[in-house]
C-alpha cells in the first residue's frame, strides 16, 4: 500500500520553532471542496461537518503557521453544478478558487479521471504553488499509477501528484499532499476529519483529538447526570426496558449496516476478482441472519437486503452450473422484491431491484428452452425498466436497463430466427449504450455493456449472412475487451475475451482464413486454461474452455493437422466429462459431449481407423437425439450433421447400405425453417450431396459463395 503523505508532519507543528508559514491571502472562503460528483455523498457529509465544527476555545485565536486560528471553519465553497457542458472552468469557480485559503480534494478513482477536479487543482496551484492542498482519500490507492497492473486504482488526480513552481507551471517533482484516509479500511471518518481540520488550523492532531475527547467526555457526563435525574423519578424496570429496546434497535441498525456493506462495497470488491467462495460466504451469512427474523415484519431495508442476498446466491448457483437451485433462489428473491414494490410502487430503486429478479427468472427459462415463458418475463422486465425511466428520466442507470431489456429481447429473436429484427434491436442497443457510456466514462457496468452489445450484433450479422460486417464488429469487440482488460485488470473482461476470440476465430474460418482462425482459438483456449485453476467451480469458464478446444480441434483437422487436433479435442472432452459429472442433464454440456464424440469420429476417419470412427459417431448420434436447447432448429441441424458423419464412417468401413440409411436420416432431420445461418446452409448442402441431390446442393453453395462463406469441409 502506498504511503499517504503524513499528516504526522503536522502533529506538534504549533510547538516547533521552525515552521514553514503558508502565505495568507485575502480570501472569501476558508476552503474550497473539490470532488467528483460520484463522491457526492461524502462531499455532503464533509461540507456539513466542516461548517458546523466549532474550534475549541483553548485553540481559537492562537497564532500558528497557518495564521490566527478561527473560531469557525466557514464559509466552505463547493460546486453544486455539473460542469460537463463546458470545456473550461467557469469564472465563478476560478474566482472561488482564487479566494479560498485551502483546497480539499476528495480523492477516488473517479476523481483521478475527472477533468474538472484536475482543472480545479491546477487553478489553485497556479495561483499559490506553496498553498495548502489537503487530500481526503475516499476510495482507491494513492500513487497506484506507479504500480504495474494497478493503474485503475489511482485516486490522486495528475495535478495533485506533482509540485508546481513559483510561475505556476507543473514540475516533474513528486508532490506529497497532506492526506487523511476516509476509506473503510482507513482511520474512520471522525479521525480522518480531525486530521483535515488539524491540517487547516496548523495545530497538532494530538491536541485536537484530546480536545475532542474532552468535549465528548463532558457531553457524556451531562448525559450521565441527566440519566441519574431520570432514574430518580422512573422505576428501575422501566429504565431497563427502555435500555433493552434501544440496545436491540442499535444492534439491528449495526447488523443491517454491516449487511449493507457486505452486499455493497464488499461484493463489489470481490466480483472483479471472481471468487465464488468468498461471494458465497457473503450471501450465506446474510441469509443466516435473516433466517432468524420474521420475514413479514422486516423493515423495507431488511426486505431489500434479504432479496439481494437471495439474488446473489442464485448468481453463484448459476455460475456453478446448478440451474434449478439458482431458479429457486431467484423466485424467493422475486417474492421479496414484489412485496417491497407493493409497499412503495412508485420507487424507481424498488422497480430496479424487482426487475433484476424478473430478468434472472426469464433467463433461466431461456436456458431451459422455454421461449414462451422467457419472452413473457423479458417483456415484463422491459415494462419495469420503462416505468423507472418515466419516474426518473435523468437517471442513466434506468435508461441502461431499458437497453438491457432490448438486448435480451434481441437474443430471443435470434432463438426464433428473426434475424433482421434481432440485428435492428442490437444496433439500437449498441448506439444507446455508447451514448450513455460517453456521458458516464467511469461507470464500469456501462463500460462492460458496450462489448456485450457488440458481441450480440456480430452474431446477428453472421446469422443474416453479413460476414464482412460480422468480422469487422468482432475485431472491434476483441480490441475493446483487450484494452479494457489492460486498463482495469477486471476479471470480467478476461472472461469475456474467451468467447470473443473463439467467435472471431469461427468467423475467420467461415471465410477460409484458417491460420488466423486457429490463432484466435489458441488464444481462447489458453485464456480458459489460465482462469479455470483460479476458480475451478466456475462452470462458465470450464464451458468456455471446452467450446474453444473442440472448435480448435475441428480447425486443426480442416487444416490437415491431425496430430494437433486430437489432444485439443481430448482436452475439451475432459472438461465436458467434468461438467456432466455435476449435472448430466444440462443441454449445453450434453451438446458439448455430442461435439466431443463427433470430433473423435472425424479424427478416427482421418487416421483410417474406420471402426473407431463408427463407434464414436454412434455415441455422438445417441447424444444428439436427446439434446434439447432453446433453438430446436439448430438442434436438428446438429443431429443432421451427426448422422451425416456416421454415414461417412459406415461408408469408409465398407457398409454402403448403412451409410445411405444414415444420410437419408440426416436429410429427414433438416428442419423446414425460413431462415438458415451460413453454417446451417453449408450443413444442408453437404447432406444434399450425400443423398444425390446435387443441383440443390450447388444452388446453396452458390448462395454461400455470394456471401463470401468459404469454410472448408
Amino acid at each position: 500500500m502506498a504511503k499517504l503523505a503524513g499528516m504526522q508532519a503536522i502533529d506538534g507543528a504549533a510547538d516547533s520553532g521552525e515552521v514553514s508559514r503558508i502565505p495568507r491571502l485575502r480570501t472569501r472562503y476558508y476552503a474550497f471542496l473539490s470532488y467528483s460528483h460520484q463522491d457526492k455523498e461524502l462531499a455532503d457529509w464533509l461540507h456539513r461537518e466542516l461548517e458546523k465544527f466549532r474550534v475549541p476555545h483553548s485553540i481559537a485565536g492562537k497564532l500558528t503557521a497557518n495564521g490566527v486560528v478561527p473560531r469557525r471553519l466557514t464559509p466552505i465553497f463547493r460546486d453544486e453544478q455539473d460542469l460537463s457542458a463546458g470545456g473550461d472552468l467557469a469564472q465563478e469557480i476560478k474566482a472561488a478558487l482564487a479566494g479560498s485559503q485551502f483546497l480539499i480534494v476528495l480523492c477516488s478513482p473517479m476523481a483521478s479521471k475527472s477533468r474538472w477536479t484536475n482543472q480545479e487543482i491546477e487553478s489553485f496551484k497556479r495561483t499559490r504553488p506553496e498553498g495548502c492542498v489537503l487530500a481526503a482519500v475516499v476510495k482507491g490507492e494513492p500513487f497506484a499509477s506507479d504500480i504495474p497492473g494497478r493503474e485503475a486504482e489511482e485516486c490522486f488526480p495528475p495535478a495533485l501528484r506533482y509540485k508546481y513552481d513559483r510561475r505556476g507551471h507543473q514540475t516533474e517533482k513528486r508532490a506529497e499532499p497532506l492526506a487523511a484516509d476516509f476509506r473503510a479500511t482507513g482511520e474512520g471518518r471522525r479521525l480522518a476529519f480531525l486530521k483535515l481540520v488539524a491540517g487547516m488550523l496548523g495545530v497538532g492532531l494530538d491536541e485536537l483529538v484530546q480536545r475532542e475527547t474532552t468535549r465528548r467526555h463532558r457531553q457524556l457526563a451531562w448525559l450521565a447526570a441527566g440519566s441519574l435525574a431520570g432514574m430518580a423519578v422512573t422505576s428501575t424496570l422501566a429504565v431497563a426496558a427502555f435500555q433493552a429496546r434501544n440496545e436491540a434497535r442499535e444492534q439491528r441498525r449495526e447488523a443491517e449496516g454491516l449487511i449493507g456493506f457486505m452486499l455493497g462495497d464488499l461484493k463489489a470488491k470481490l466480483e472483479p476478482i471472481g471468487k465464488l467462495d468468498a461471494l458465497d460466504g457473503v450471501g450465506t451469512r446474510v441469509l443466516a441472519y435473516y433466517h432468524q427474523q420474521d420475514t413479514s415484519r422486516l423493515s423495507d431495508q431488511g426486505l431489500a437486503q434479504r432479496s439481494k442476498a437471495l439474488t446473489l446466491m442464485g448468481q453463484i448457483a448459476d455460475a456453478r452450473g446448478k440451474g434449478y437451485v439458482a431458479l429457486a433462489f431467484y423466485r424467493e428473491a422475486y417474492a421479496g422484491t414484489a412485496e417491497a414494490l407493493r409497499r412503495k410502487p412508485d420507487d424507481p430503486q424498488r422497480l430496479y431491484e424487482h426487475a433484476q429478479n424478473v430478468f434472472y427468472i426469464g433467463n433461466s427459462a431461456q436456458l431451459r428452452g422455454d421461449l414462451a415463458s422467457a419472452i413473457t418475463r423479458m417483456q415484463e422486465y422491459k415494462r419495469l425498466s420503462e416505468q423507472m425511466v418515466a419516474l426518473d428520466p435523468n437517471n442513466m442507470r434506468w435508461r441502461m436497463e431499458v437497453q438491457f431489456a432490448e438486448t435480451d429481447l434481441g437474443t430471443l429473436y435470434l432463438n426464433q430466427r428473426r434475424y433482421s429484427e434481432a440485428t435492428a434491436q442490437f444496433e439500437q442497443a449498441l448506439q444507446t449504450i455508447k451514448a450513455i457510456t460517453a456521458l458516464n466514462p467511469q461507470n464500469a457496468e456501462y463500460q462492460q455493456a458496450v462489448p456485450e452489445a457488440m458481441a450480440w450484433l456480430a452474431d446477428a450479422q453472421f446469422d443474416k449472412g453479413n460476414l464482412a460486417d460480422a468480422i469487422a464488429i468482432r475485431e472491434q469487440h476483441v480490441g475493446l475487451l483487450e484494452r479494457k482488460f489492460r486498463e482495469t485488470n477486471d476479471i470480467a473482461y478476461r472472461q469475456k475475451l474467451i468467447p470473443a476470440h473463439r467467435g472471431l476465430g469461427i468467423l475467420y474460418a467461415g471465410v477460409g482464413q484458417l491460420d488466423r482462425a486457429i490463432a484466435q482459438l489458441k488464444i481462447a483456449a489458453a485464456q480458459a486454461d489460465f482462469l479455470i485453476p483460479y476458480e475451478p467451480d466456475n462452470t462458465l469458464w470450464v464451458e468456455f474452455g471446452f467450446r474453444s478446444k473442440i472448435a480448435l480441434a475441428e480447425l486443426f483437422l480442416l487444416n490437415g493437422a491431425v496430430d494437433a487436433s486430437e489432444p485439443a479435442n481430448e482436452g475439451g472432452c475432459a472438461m465436458v466429462a467434468e461438467l456432466l459429472g455435476k449435472n448430466p442433464k444440462n443441454p449445453t454440456w450434453l451438446g458439448g459431449s455430442r461435439d466431443c464424440w463427433l470430433m473423435r469420429a472425424q479424427i478416427a476417419l482421418a487416421r483410417g481407423k474406420n471402426d473407431d470412427a463408427v463407434r464414436a459417431a454412434i455415441r455422438a448420434s445417441q447424444i444428439a437425439k436427446s439434446v434439447r436447447t432453446a433453438d430446436p432448429a439448430l438442434d436438428s441441424f446438429l443431429l443432421a450433421k451427426t448422422n451425416r458423419v456416421l454415414g461417412d464412417a459406415y461408408r469408409a468401413a465398407g457398409n454402403a447400405a448403412a451409410a445411405q440409411g444414415l444420410w437419408m436420416s440426416a436429410y429427414s432431420a433438416i428442419p423446414h425453417v425460413a431462415a438458415e445461418t451460413p453454417w446451417e446452409l453449408r450443413q444442408h448442402a453437404l447432406v444434399l450431396e450425400r443423398v444425390g441431390r446435387s443441383a440443390e446442393a450447388n444452388a446453396i453453395t452458390a448462395k454461400l459463395n455470394s456471401m463470401g462463406y468459404r469454410r472448408p469441409s
